[in-house]
């Protein structure tokens, strides 16, 4: 990079724009900006259900299993450990949830599902961290041994129970909800008058005041101890530095093997706990492929985030939400996003060439012109497509996005203790 000089042939260094910082409120600012966005789609294109109390109380619940997969995750890879086990530990935590759940009631159930998510998290990390397997390869090999486990694990504990079988539990007992009754009637008869962005707002706070599980605001408060762990504590930085670079961590005595270990552990337990979402809250048993891909979801919700918690909150929203879509109205709401998706791809474009990248901007306009043109060829959505929304979003979002993307710089390598020597 050329350096500028003064008129007395004296050379000045070059002068680095301080990076701008997002204010802490930003996630705010977003989240009323899109529910103004759905607000105004709701209101042109008639479908209600877009904003409806039913649709977000159902988006939470779909939100939290890929937000907590997205969050183990991150754990693991901000310590240098890729966990494509994610799906794999999930598994083992629906099944954890089933059996203890029945046998032992609600709470045991969920810490059931953490141990048997940690187990999974306990195989990884020893392939990995300790005999320097292929994190791909562990991940990969888990997600298979998982799945084989937990069906021989339902045969074998499940089978004769009245309302179990092979492919399912007996019906587990509810997490403990939060209503507050009055304030829930007011905010309904608010929702109901659909008034502009009023009444969608309403029936946002309707949805966190009525039969919200404990089990739903547990997760999300882990998004704030997962924060404030790994972004405002000594033992955040040393395991942010792991990740980073570990052979410097340990020059500087930091026990890089352990924090590894540690940080697998965590992913495999919120990876557990996601599981037992799945089969206490978004449904009221374990079943047999309940999972469905969710654990690559938060995948790549965390990598749609850029391996923080914020950004993997608005990626686990975005998904989350159209599945939500997809699985209530069907065709209907979904065919309401297609005209969301044209616009915002115009003005992505659009701006994409104005940045400079005048290929890829077309390209993007090029798109957004064509589900433009969908949007007004049909009246509604083919129910075999709904189905396929959130992993359609998820390859959209991360094509968008990988361009400011950056991942912890030693993300998947092997390490042997002693390197930094």
């Amino acid at each position: 990079m050329s350096v500028p000089a003064t008129a007395t042939g004296a050379v000045e260094p070059a002068v680095t724009k301080p990076r701008r910082k997002l204010p802490r409120y930003w996630v705010l600012l977003v989240l009323l900006g899109a529910l103004l966005l759905l607000s105004l789609l709701r209101v042109i294109t008639g479908a209600n259900d877009l904003t409806s109390s039913g649709t977000i109380v159902a988006t939470l619940i779909a939100i939290v299993p890929i937000m907590l997969a997205g969050l183990g995750g991150l754990w693991s890879e901000r310590a240098g450990v890729v966990n494509i086990g994610l799906e794999g530990m999930m598994i083992l935590g629906t099944w954890g949830a089933g059996y203890f759940g029945y046998h032992y009631g609600a709470w045991a159930g969920v810490a059931g599902a953490i141990l048997m998510g940690m187990l999974g998290g306990l195989v990884h990390a020893v392939a990995t961290v300790i005999f320097g397997v292929d994190h791909i390869i562990s991940g990969v090999a888990i997600n298979i041994i998982a799945l084989g486990a937990v069906q021989y694990l339902a045969s074998l504990t499940f089978v004769g129970l009245k309302g179990g079988g092979q492919t399912q539990s007996p019906k587990i007992p509810d997490v403990q909800t939060i209503t507050i009754g009055p304030l829930s009637d007011a905010l309904k008869e608010v929702e109901d008058k659909h008034v502009f962005f009023v009444s969608d707002l309403a029936a946002v706070l309707r949805a966190l005041c009525t039969n919200l599980s404990l089990l739903v605001v547990l997760s999300f408060f882990l998004v704030f101890v997962t924060w404030y762990v790994l972004w405002r504590t000594s033992f955040g930085l040393r395991l942010r530095s792991v990740g980073e670079s570990p052979a410097a961590a340990e020059s500087l005595g930091v026990k890089v093997l352990r924090y590894k270990f540690s940080a697998v552990l965590v992913s495999g337990a919120l990876a557990g706990l996601a599981g037992g979402v799945l089969a206490m809250v978004a449904s009221s048993n374990y079943r047999d492929g309940q999972t469905g891909g969710r654990g690559y979801i938060g995948l790549a919700a965390m990598i749609f985030g850029n391996w923080r918690p914020s950004g993997l909150l608005a990626g686990s929203g975005l998904f989350g939400y159209t599945e939500t879509l997809g699985l209530r109205q069907g065709g209907t709401s979904v065919h309401a996003l297609l005209l969301a998706l044209a616009v915002l791809a115009l003005f992505l474009g659009i701006w994409q060439v104005r940045q400079g990248l005048a290929v890829s901007g077309a390209v993007i306009v090029g798109v957004g012109a064509l589900v433009g043109a969908l949007y007004f060829a049909i009246d509604t959505v083919p129910g075999d497509f709904t189905a396929l929304t959130p992993y359609v979003i998820t390859l959209l979002v991360l094509a968008f996005a990988s361009q400011r993307l950056r991942m912890p710089a030693a993300d998947g390598q092997i390490y042997r203790k002693g390197s930094a020597g």
